[in-house]
């Protein structure tokens, strides 16, 4: 994710950080050449192109822009809703750790590793759920916070996040069957095992219900046939001026286009995407703190304004 910044007038023209046009410019740069060959076409032999009037392309400008509007508020819909359910995991991760440390006594042995025990699997479920959400490896992150016993078990697993929330329920019930707490309490640290559950659950249900294909389709047609026609309808009332004027609005309906495909998936690594790692890192150092443990790893800082 893209560290907000405050640039100035001139600086704001020239931030490629976060910004789409790396990401555009093949498009930008095809419709300004497409652009330039027309007016140079219409320079050397006047009259090759009508002038068609700015009404027909107006009306397809505004359909144009209410679809790419309507696509962009879906997709920030749906990041906003990521946003929100790790801000959740990071409320119940606390939560449970609050709630194992308090009520569960540790003046004797089997009371501190199972408080350990249980504040270490929900830093393993955390870590587990970002590496599944962007497809990646995560047998570093979580095998030293889950007992070696387990290891060969969970990595058969097809769902490791979800066999990692069945350790915790696990250990919960046997935490209830040593009578470590009351059943008040058991109920209070079930309903954030439930919690938990219900966050990688909308998790994936995002990861893996994108939006329409046709939907998406439909939108980058319209844009390519409207800045591809669109130098044809201005150059003979801008005449030089239409490679400046059909650049910009390529840049602006490729860029609609292209931030709402990124932002359509919350998870991944992009520039705009949702920065999972500092979020699991934090969770980390928040309840390994909470242990009472020195040997923290740091924060995880924005480097050269991108935070992943």
């Amino acid at each position: 994710m893209i560290v907000r910044q405050a640039p100035n007038a001139l600086k704001i023209f020239f931030t490629l950080r976060g910004s789409i046009i790396p990401k555009i410019y093949p498009q930008i740069l095809m419709i300004t050449l497409l652009s330039t060959l027309i007016t140079i076409i219409q320079h050397w032999v006047p009259d090759s192109f009508p002038y068609y009037g700015m009404a027909t392309f107006t009306l397809l400008g505004i359909a144009l822009s209410l679809f790419l509007g309507f696509r962009n508020n879906a997709s920030y819909q749906r990041w906003w809703e990521a946003r929100g359910i790790w801000g959740q995991l990071v409320y119940d991760s606390r939560s449970l750790t609050r709630q194992v440390l308090s009520f569960v006594e540790d003046d004797t042995a089997t009371g501190r590793d199972t408080q350990r025990t249980m504040v270490y699997l929900t830093i393993a479920f955390a870590h587990a759920v970002r590496h599944r959400l962007r497809g990646t490896s995560p047998w570093e992150d979580i095998e030293p916070f889950i007992a070696p016993i387990h290891h060969d078990h969970m990595r058969q697993a097809r769902n490791v996040p979800d066999y990692i929330m069945r350790l915790m329920g696990k250990h919960l019930g046997d935490i209830r069957r040593q009578q470590l707490v009351s059943e008040q309490v058991i109920q209070n640290m079930d309903e954030r095992l439930t919690s938990m559950t219900i966050v990688l659950a909308a998790c994936e249900r995002i990861h893996n219900t994108p939006l329409p294909f046709a939907y998406m389709l439909l939108v980058h047609r319209t844009t390519y046939l409207y800045c591809i026609m669109l130098p044809f309808g201005l150059v003979a009332s801008l005449g030089w001026a239409t490679p400046l004027i059909c650049a910009v609005i390529a840049y602006t309906f490729f860029g609609l286009d292209a931030l709402s495909e990124e932002l359509e998936e919350p998870f991944g690594l992009a520039a705009n995407q949702l920065p999972l790692t500092a979020l699991s890192r934090t969770i980390e150092i928040n309840l390994r703190e909470a242990l009472g443990e020195t040997d923290i790893p740091p924060d995880i800082t924005p480097h050269n304004g991108y935070l992943p």
